[in-house]
């Protein structure tokens, strides 16, 4: 019988907070990582903390290097740069240095997050899971066409006599509350990962 390999429990707890670049009213979050968590579970993270649905492309831009899909991308070209997600741990690459990064997703709409190291804790049984602890305001809908996309698409869909209401209300599958943001509905996506 083969037994599953432990990995080793988290030393600290990560608190990120990462904000949509571009958009105003700010779109936030702030979650609490343990450093163990590969850059591949963390981009799960952060897509169920916002509630985008991982449709697209992503990579992590770290001090000089890039994270990202490369089983996916070698598809496409031959980037020898960027590095393989799913072998790297958030505390391998952070450095003590470490205040920021970006967390790039959906090339074509071009959203960009700027992720930032508020502080890192020992770890404890009580906070070594990922969590959503805070954030402010809807995500906007994948596909919307990047940062104007989503100007238009606010402008339309909170306007009921704008003539395109009615096809935006359908594109995006009802209303949509700028404004809106649960951190319960976001805690509960990211426990699905587990």
């Amino acid at each position: 019988m083969v037994t599953a390999k432990k990995s080793r429990p988290p030393k600290h707890v990560y608190q990120l907070r990462i904000e949509l670049a571009e958009i105003v009213p700010r779109v936030w979050r702030t979650i609490l990582v343990p450093d163990t968590t590969k850059l591949a579970k963390l981009d799960r993270i952060i897509q169920e903390a916002f509630g985008w649905t991982n449709s697209h492309l992503h990579e992590f831009r770290i001090q000089t290097r890039r994270y990202g899909m490369t089983d996916v991308v070698d598809e496409f070209d031959d980037d020898d740069e960027l590095l393989d997600d799913r072998k790297f741990t958030l505390g391998s690459v952070l450095s003590d240095h470490t205040t920021s990064f970006i967390y790039a997703y959906d090339f074509g709409d071009g959203w960009e997050h700027l992720v930032v190291v508020e502080n890192a804790f020992v770890a404890n049984e009580s906070n070594d899971w990922p969590v959503c602890i805070a954030g402010e305001n809807a995500c906007p809908p994948e596909d919307v066409g990047g940062v104007g996309g989503y100007e238009d698409f606010v402008e339309i869909i909170t306007d009921p006599t704008h003539e395109d209401y009615l096809s935006m209300y359908r594109w995006c599958g009802g209303p949509f509350d700028p404004s809106g943001f649960d951190v319960n509905s976001a805690n509960a996506r990211i426990r699905r990962l587990r």
